[in-house]
């Protein structure tokens, strides 16, 4: 059972746009920012951020790396390889990439992190599934020994939040 203190938030926006102490990029394994959430995330924060990620990589899919947020009010950028360069993902590689970037934000201390609904966009993994997924990882994070107190997936759209909000009320 989560702490009582932890929490799982919901919200339709501009995940680039929160003052959490983490966001979540949905990346590639070679952390390369080009569209969707790591195109916003360039174009808001800086090319630096870029820099900083492709750096560590390449990764095997699944796993996260941690940058600065160059000029968006964010305090770090956890980039979640939830694909590769075939830009293709499925459940097991969303759940591992939940799973890493959920321990990154841990082994920072942090208390505050969103994340985007990782590979529905360019990786056009199904929204519900997704759903399901990272609430069901967020849940089980939040239920372990972590810094962790606040989880907000910033979702795309009408469709991406009422996706989430369904599996969040089961």
């Amino acid at each position: 059972m989560a702490r009582p203190e932890a929490d799982i938030k919901l919200l339709d926006g501009d995940i680039t746009a929160l003052d959490v102490d983490a966001i979540v990029n949905a990346a590639n394994n070679h952390f390369w920012m080009g569209g969707g959430v790591a195109g916003a995330i360039k174009r808001k924060g800086g090319a630096e951020i870029e820099a900083e990620a492709v750096r560590q990589g390449p990764k095997p899919v699944g796993e996260s790396v941690v940058t600065g947020a160059g000029s968006l009010p964010a305090r770090h950028v956890i980039h979640a390889a939830v694909m590769g360069q075939d830009l293709q993902t499925d459940a097991s590689k969303v759940r591992r990439a939940t799973q890493t970037a959920l321990e990154r934000a841990k082994e920072l201390g942090i208390a505050t992190v969103a994340l985007p609904a990782l590979g529905t966009g360019v990786g056009g993994f199904p929204l519900a599934e997704a759903a399901r997924i990272m609430i069901e990882e967020a849940r089980k994070h939040l239920a372990g020994e972590t810094s962790v107190r606040e989880i907000t997936f910033a979702l795309f759209g009408r469709e991406a939040y009422d996706a989430f909000k369904a599996e969040l009320g089961k």
